[in-house]
């Protein structure tokens, strides 16, 4: 990975002692991303809200969520290679495109009154696709923008930017959008999408690997994409830290959104909210989520990265089971503040470790089959989250049905932090750091 420094660094009068040296391009890839998470953050809203005007059964609501996420277990290895292959920002500028004109499509099919379940699935099936290569390309253009040395802090602004835009702003304006129109949360997000590509447009240089070679020798001819997947999956699978941390990523992505994927449903029938209701207490996680990502570079600093990993397991288990026996949406969504810091925390810790340690050649790859593990778990927690509440539903009824996926998640968090203090402890990271350098 490089080292090269940022050009175009703000003065330091004007910027925090942490924030000096991002330089302008950092700060034009966090205007992009800011502008594209409100976009998002308004139609996460809107799309579980539409489902249920669609339908009231968990496991089809759950459906919606499923074809968002699905893409991530079925083309994160081939988005890796895309991604260094490629030029990382025009990657980014064409899925900006493609994500403009498939919630414009959604918009104009809910105008027109003709949208129909499986239609929404399909259309979100493609938007997770177009998801997929822009987050996996961002999270791997960001070395090239800063360096080594800010990429904690780095992370950690951008993740700050992405808790205020997706969370506090987006996603209430989503609920007030669904009370004016069903439509305009979409079309707010087609807008957003078309200004984060001309954000990007600003980003000045090229951001495609580049491979060294000896004066006069030739370049080495291109492998499949077959073959570059299958390097990418060896080399991640040969750093335990790394492994064990998709692993463990895995498990919490999947325990976690077997809850969320009937989320709306336990909103609207559990806690008694309605869109705008509903739209806020999503955001919830972002109140948590600020300050970590504020914080999280100087906590992760001063609790180490094992300790930080722990933080997050232990508010998992106390939110998830509180979730599951409160009836108060200002109690759950004290819960869910709390779950928010810790993710944030979680992932400049291991976003930090990965652009670290993994080489920049390798960074698309490797982090491609990281999130495929880790975001791949999604869909499969989702249909199991889906089940969960059929099976619980059909012997104890409806409330016990839509709270047992959250007890579930406070189980398996519990059961994994044992994993974590065993697998995970300061030696073994330490270990990979020094590997790498």
């Amino acid at each position: 990975m490089t080292d090269d420094v940022t050009e175009g660094a703000a003065p330091a009068a004007q910027l925090p002692r942490e924030d000096r040296g991002l330089g302008s391009r950092f700060w034009t890839l966090w205007s992009a991303s800011t502008v594209t998470n409100l976009g998002q953050g308004a139609s996460a809203v809107a799309f579980p809200w539409l489902a249920t005007t669609l339908t009231n059964d968990a496991f089809l609501v759950a459906l919606t969520g499923v074809a968002v996420r699905l893409p991530w277990l079925l083309f994160s290895l081939p988005a890796g290679v895309l991604a260094d292959r490629l030029d990382r920002r025009h990657l980014m500028l064409w899925m900006s495109a493609a994500r403009a004109l498939i919630v414009g499509v959604v918009a104009l099919l809910v105008a027109l009154d003709a949208m129909s379940l499986p239609v929404l699935c399909a259309c979100a099936l493609a938007l997770g696709f177009a998801e997929v290569l822009f987050d996996n390309t961002a999270q791997v253009l960001l070395p090239s923008v800063v360096a080594r040395a800010h990429l904690p802090t780095a992370n950690g602004r951008l993740m700050a930017a992405q808790m205020v835009s997706d969370d506090f702003v987006a996603r209430p304006l989503g609920g007030a959008l669904l009370g004016f129109a069903l439509a305009a949360p979409f079309v707010f997000d087609a807008g957003a999408a078309v200004a984060t590509g001309a954000v990007l447009l600003l980003l000045r240089g090229s951001y495609r690997v580049r491979t060294a070679h000896e004066p006069g020798a030739k370049a080495a001819p291109r492998r499949s994409m077959r073959a570059e997947i299958a390097e990418g999956v060896r080399w991640l699978w040969g750093i335990p830290v790394l492994r064990r941390l998709a692993v463990s990523l895995a498990v919490i992505n999947g325990s976690t959104q077997a809850a969320l994927a009937v989320y709306v449903l336990y909103a609207q029938e559990v806690l008694g909210l309605g869109p705008v209701g509903f739209a806020v207490l999503t955001s919830a996680a972002g109140a948590g989520g600020v300050l970590g990502g504020l914080l999280a570079g100087r906590a992760a600093r001063r609790l180490g990265p094992a300790r930080s990993l722990l933080v997050l397991l232990a508010l998992q288990v106390i939110a998830f089971a509180a979730a599951a026996v409160a009836s108060h949406a200002l109690v759950v969504g004290v819960a869910m503040s709390a779950t928010g810091f810790g993710a944030v925390l979680w992932n400049v810790t291991t976003v930090s470790l990965r652009q670290t340690i993994i080489p920049d050649r390798l960074l698309g790859r490797v982090n491609s089959v990281y999130r495929l593990l880790g975001w791949g778990a999604m869909p499969l927690g989702m249909l199991a989250g889906g089940g969960l509440v059929a099976l619980v539903e059909a012997e104890f009824g409806r409330e016990a049905g839509l709270r047992a996926p959250f007890l579930a998640v406070a189980v398996i968090c519990a059961a994994l932090t044992v994993y974590v203090r065993r697998h995970l402890h300061a030696r073994a990271i330490a270990e990979a750091l020094a590997d790498a350098r």
